[in-house]
């Protein structure tokens, strides 16, 4: 902190300086390589702080003044740019769109799987009734029963995948098709997202 403090410190008596007209080559290139080093650890500050705010319970709505942003979606916007990607997009808009289509995608599967709850619940109990299994798939299939208990159907989705490479015959094939379902709408609610933007 003290060495940001005194680079924060160069560069305000160059900037008042070069207001001055006294300024060297020398001591404004100084300023301008820490301005620069200032502007990547506040690049990574930013993101961090907001994260927090955002565990401790901050909304987005009370986070848009402190970001200078006039709305919880801008603000939401902008902490997405600045985050890493951890699906390869190399922009901030990129970042932006991926999970705007990620959550299109979470949308339109569990309304799907909500008005099918009634098959997806009786494939899943068919699956962890399934008796003599490998060690691997009797997990997946504990994981299933488990998620039977839940609410919500959309839940039962991600262990019934899992549960795949373990099944043979028509139960595999149902849950194959369930599975090529869900990747259909998440490509198609993603479209249908990009074509009204």
């Amino acid at each position: 902190m003290d060495e940001t403090a005194g680079v924060l410190g160069r560069i305000h008596e160059a900037v008042a300086a070069a207001r001055a007209g006294t300024a060297d080559q020398d001591q404004l290139v100084t300023a301008l390589s820490g301005l620069r080093l200032l502007r990547d650890e506040l690049a990574g500050w930013e993101p961090e702080l907001i994260t927090a705010a955002r565990a401790a319970g901050a909304s987005w709505v009370t986070l848009a003044p402190a970001l200078g942003v006039a709305s919880r979606q801008a603000a939401e916007r902008r902490y997405l740019r600045l985050q890493p990607s951890s699906t390869g997009e190399r922009t901030g808009e990129a970042r932006v769109d991926a999970e705007r289509d990620r959550r299109a995608g979470d949308r339109a599967v569990a309304d799907w799987a909500r008005r099918n709850a009634a098959v997806l619940r009786q494939l899943a109990g068919r699956v962890s009734a399934l008796d003599g299994l490998a060690p691997a798939a009797q997990a997946s299939a504990d994981r299933l029963g488990v998620a039977l208990g839940d609410d919500d159907p959309a839940n039962l989705l991600p262990p019934l995948a899992a549960a795949r490479p373990h099944l043979t015959g028509d139960l595999g094939t149902r849950v194959g098709e369930i599975s090529a379902e869900a990747a259909r709408l998440r490509r198609a609610a993603a479209g249908n997202r990009r074509s009204r933007d």
